[in-house]
């Protein structure tokens, strides 16, 4: 095992972190999103479970700070040296009286970061406000700067690396709505269906193996398909029922997300019918992508199709993606909505997620784009009509 890329791509990532801290006059920051850690260092296990941070200054590599027995990923995953591991016991893992950044804020005053001001990723999943607390109390001196998404914004234009890697990606998530595709009737198990889509996206292709998806995939089947996240069941499908699937390929954390539609048997008219505008909408966002346009102005183009057929949908149609964990895959930053003024730049890997949720039926189609010099690339290529199963 090793980092996915070269240690100078990861210093490039790192320069442009402390950039953006610098702007903000922040001398140090914590991270504790798993994707950032990862983004920045190649960090990869699941040890986000328990608090967990990664610190960044400005004249010292990054340093990990977590559980004593997940130390040995940071030299298993990432470029740092065995200096840049500050391992906290077990003694203090989910124990009363205790608590895990206890050990961490005596680490940082260890560090000479007293009187210092110190970011912090205040909404992420995996940073909770007892872990700050604990921090600001045994930090007593810092100043303490929510910093929030500052890293989720320097990993919003990827490197050619990563968009590379994330073209495997979407070769993984082809290959798992391919088997979807071949195995979808009535009378199947939904979760039978599942385990053939989980084990495709795993096990990847002959060249190349997937990882655990960060968003998990979704079954949208009949009625269950007019909300936009429902879980797989155990019910079989039925035929006449209308399927959308939302799947997704992840090769090192770096996640592709493609949804389609099934129509299992005869369908009625309207699903074609607003089938045909969904890929009308898609057709006219593909075109308007490119370079020096706000990400709003992407949006109108899809709303203006929709208002020619008389169709509402209020949620966004995008968003920004690349390294994910559990339960996002998303990078909480550019959205394709309405009001959205952020610029597109070249290399900006985007899902375009149009989904149609009705009153007892539903249908969705998505392509995962990059944004380049001239337009946009699809990385994902799958046949966009609904796929009838007869």
């Amino acid at each position: 095992m090793a980092a996915p890329f070269s240690k100078d791509e990861y210093q490039q990532r790192l320069e442009t972190v402390r950039a953006a801290m610098a702007e903000q006059q922040i001398d140090a920051l914590l991270m504790g999103d798993p994707a950032n850690i990862n983004w920045l260092t190649g960090f990869d296990a699941w040890s986000f479970y328990v608090p967990q941070v990664m610190l960044v200054t400005h004249d010292a590599d990054p340093i990990w700070m977590g559980r004593a027995m997940d130390a040995g990923a940071v030299s298993l995953t990432t470029w740092l040296s065995d200096s840049s591991v500050m391992p906290y016991p077990e003694t203090c893992v989910q124990q009363q009286g205790t608590h895990p950044m206890e050990i961490v804020a005596g680490f940082m005053c260890d560090l000479g970061l007293q009187s210092m001001r110190i970011g912090y990723e205040s909404d992420t999943y995996f940073f909770s406000p007892k872990s700050l607390d604990y921090l600001q109390r045994g930090v007593t001196d810092a100043i303490w700067v929510d910093a929030d998404l500052l890293v989720n914004w320097c990993r919003l234009v990827k490197s050619d690396a990563e968009v590379s890697m994330m073209r495997q990606a979407a070769r993984l998530v082809e290959g798992a709505m391919t088997v979807a595709y071949e195995n979808i009737e009535p009378g199947l198990r939904q979760c039978d269906l599942m385990a053939k889509i989980l084990a495709a996206q795993v096990g990847g292709n002959s060249d190349f193996g997937g990882d655990l998806t960060a968003l998990s995939p979704l079954i949208l089947a009949g009625k269950a398909a007019s909300t936009a996240h429902p879980m797989w069941t155990d019910e079989k499908f039925k035929s006449g029922q209308t399927v959308a699937l939302e799947l997704g390929g992840t090769r090192k954390r770096y996640n592709v997300g493609l949804a389609r539609t099934v129509q299992l048997g005869k369908g009625p008219k309207s699903v074609f019918d607003t089938a045909s505008a969904v890929e009308e909408g898609l057709n006219a966002v593909l075109e308007v992508i490119k370079p020096g346009i706000p990400a709003s102005d992407v949006h109108q183009a899809w709303q203006s199709v929709l208002d020619k057929h008389g169709l509402v949908k209020d949620s966004r149609i995008g968003y920004s993606i690349g390294v994910g964990y559990s339960p996002d895959w998303g990078e909480h930053t550019l959205s394709l909505r309405a009001g959205d003024s952020t610029m597109l730049k070249p290399n900006m890997t985007l899902h375009v997620m149009l989904g149609m949720w009705m009153d007892d039926w539903g249908l969705e189609m998505s392509e995962t784009v990059a944004v380049t010099p001239t337009g946009v690339e699809c990385l994902t290529q799958f046949a966009r009509d609904v796929h009838v199963v007869k």
